[in-house]
């Protein structure tokens, strides 16, 4: 438990704890713009297109040096 000296020192530690607070709800919304942006249907399409790609080579590469 912290003890203070005086009541400049708690306004300070108030605005030491608000401006935390701040910088944690930024943070926050910025996981949840990345949440939502990876649960965008073009995302999962661009993913599976990669997936199909990447196995597709594999397939064409595998047939020709058989």
């Amino acid at each position: 438990m912290k003890i203070y000296e005086s009541f400049d020192d708690i306004e300070i530690e108030l605005k030491k704890l608000a401006l935390e607070k701040k910088i944690a709800l930024e943070e926050l919304k910025i996981v949840k713009h990345d949440f939502e942006e990876v649960l965008r249907p073009i995302n999962w399409l661009n993913s599976f297109l990669k997936f199909a790609s990447k196995y597709g080579f594999l397939m064409l590469f595998k047939k020709l040096f058989k």
